[in-house]
């Protein structure tokens, strides 16, 4: 009997640190298809190397090295915009888009639809106005490992007012990457809900594992009490 009651006693102990070790439950989280994630990041990535070449283009004295700054820009520009056409191709065809979270008001999200179109444009507009504004100079160009002889007469003019609407564009996308980012920011770390989840799901993974983590170091710390 003495055994039998130390079990009793023992039992609501046990069912307590069971029931503490449980994960610790997640909102439903959905996100981006793969194929959607992969062109976004692949965007990022070829957007910071279109900022570091034009701002070391910009700033050397090296005729060689802004000849090859130069040169790589215009390649990531035909890059980004191949990327970006495929991208629309892909969201109006075979996409998953999750919906906007519930409490995410109406004028927010017509602010963050407006801002996605004005990336979009501009990841098209923007190499197609340096790239004509190049093939305007009337000259020979490389891009990526080949030699482009010159397809049409020069036209100053239009070179001119090409590359003023791609300077006026770069500022215009350089404001909307930052305010894309900070907005991005603010979702994860103020208001932390899973929106930059959606897009990055190996961070909704590492919280859901440092959630759990918390979850089980109380428990233990609960019954060593």
């Amino acid at each position: 009997m003495a055994a039998l009651s130390t079990q009793e006693r023992n039992a609501p102990v046990e069912s307590s640190r069971c029931s503490n070790m449980q994960p610790v439950p997640l909102a439903k989280r959905t996100s981006f298809d793969g194929v959607t994630i992969a062109f976004h990041w692949v965007t990022v990535l070829v957007v910071l190397g279109l900022l570091t070449t034009a701002l070391w283009h910009a700033q050397s004295h090296d005729d060689m090295t802004k000849a090859l700054m130069l040169r790589i820009h215009r390649s990531l520009g035909v890059s980004v915009w191949a990327a970006t056409a495929f991208r629309l191709v892909w969201r109006m065809t075979n996409a998953k888009l999750p919906p906007f979270p519930d409490e995410m008001t109406d004028i927010h999200r017509v602010v963050v639809k407006i801002s996605e179109y004005c990336l979009y444009a501009l990841l098209i507009v923007q190499p197609l106005t340096g790239f004509v504004a190049t093939i305007a100079r009337g000259r020979s160009f490389l891009l990526f490992w080949w030699h482009v002889p010159p397809l049409v007469p020069h036209f100053p003019t239009l070179r001119t007012v090409l590359l003023s609407a791609h300077r006026i564009g770069a500022w215009t996308f350089g404001i909307l990457i930052m305010g894309h980012a900070v907005a991005a920011l603010i979702h994860y770390f103020v208001l932390r809900d899973n929106v930059l989840q959606r897009m990055a799901p190996v961070i909704g993974i590492q919280r859901s594992v440092r959630k759990f983590s918390l979850g089980t170091r109380d428990s233990q710390t609960s019954f060593g009490r």
